[in-house]
């Protein structure tokens, strides 16, 4: 079995999207584990990792989430194992998934961990696994971690196969300036994914889900995509004038006593709205979103404290994203190595 363990050197770079990108491209069976979780799930008195529930649906694994991470807690972990018990359930959890190639998603960061020996690096020496890093950010911020992960992070016992870099802004420029002297450090490029702007967005869905709105209406509409956020604040005149009510794939944030407000976000076809401060527009504005499929979200905060929390949420997959699971397919397939990364011949 092929382990190949997929780290980072910073939260939020995108392991989860890319090692969907790699299955979808590889198109064979393959096992996956997320043995230390930092996107905690709870529901129903059960507790998962969001990365490992969105593989499974994604891919109709027969396991669990549950089964795919030995937990969550540095102090919990410490109190449920001790470092012969943690490692051989990992050995336990690696065996279990057993598949031709097996993808170990590391926590955080390289770091993230280590006090528990649950940390990229040592996962990789314990299962004898292949470490691969993921790299994001501007060009000297790439250039700084691929050589800091060369120069100072011990890969003593550990089989390195090399870095991806991701959301790459301007690949010209990167092969110029910097490839160059990543290659001169010798450190194994193994892909360059570009940035892209519809990575970014989230689905209507998504957001119900991270705010535990309820959904008042629109319920068909919940794969709806927001490209853009709209604070519905101001006057209705001003409403009007603002360029962003013509944008497609907008989402409203407005009170629900707003029935102006949110009347002309419904014609203008908006992606999504989110109610503020529980109230609930009426029975005939709640009928004509309805018939267009735009979701009515309805939450208790304000609206300027629900437009700083949907600020502050990251745009990660979610199941029905197809569309972005399409095109990180095709960015992988372009832009990675892939025969390199699992070491296929041929």
């Amino acid at each position: 079995m092929e382990k190949l363990v997929v780290a980072s050197t910073g939260n939020g770079v995108g392991k989860t999207s890319l090692i969907v990108g790699m299955a979808k491209a590889l198109g064979k069976s393959f096992g996956y584990v997320k043995p230390f979780g930092d996107r905690m799930v709870y529901r129903e008195k059960k507790v998962w990792d969001y990365d490992a529930e969105l593989i499974t649906s994604i891919f109709g694994m027969n396991q669990t989430p549950e089964e795919m991470t030995i937990g969550f807690e540095h102090s919990k972990l410490r109190y449920m194992y001790d470092a012969e018990g943690r490692r051989r359930k990992l050995l336990e959890m690696v065996s279990h998934a057993g598949q031709e190639l097996l993808f170990v998603e590391g926590g955080e960061n390289l770091r993230y961990g280590i006090s528990l020996g649950l940390d990229p690096l040592s996962i990789a020496r314990d299962i004898g696994g292949k470490l691969l890093v993921l790299i994001d950010g501007q060009g000297d911020i790439l250039l700084d971690d691929a050589i800091f992960v060369k120069t100072y992070v011990d890969l003593t016992h550990v089989a390195f196969k090399g870095v991806i870099f991701n959301r790459v802004q301007n690949s010209e420029d990167f092969d110029t300036v910097y490839l160059r002297e990543i290659m001169k450090q010798e450190i194994p490029v193994l892909g360059k994914l570009p940035y892209e702007k519809e990575l970014t967005y989230v689905t209507a869905g998504f957001l119900a889900r991270r705010l535990f709105a309820k959904v008042v209406t629109g319920e068909k509409g919940l794969s709806r995509v927001v490209k853009n956020i709209l604070v519905g604040a101001m006057s209705i005149n001003a409403l009007y004038q603002t360029p962003l009510l013509k944008q497609e794939g907008k989402l409203v944030i407005t009170p629900g006593d707003r029935a102006d407000m949110i009347l002309a976000a419904i014609e203008s076809d908006a992606a999504c709205l989110v109610i503020t401060n529980n109230i609930l527009p009426s029975s005939s504005i709640i009928s004509k979103a309805e018939e267009r499929n735009i979701p009515l979200l309805l939450v208790s905060q304000d609206t300027y404290r629900v437009a700083t929390q949907i600020d502050a949420i990251e745009s990660l997959i979610a199941k029905e994203d197809t569309q972005k699971i399409a095109l990180l397919e095709q960015l992988v397939r372009k832009h990675v190595n892939l025969k390199e990364v699992t070491g296929e011949k041929g």
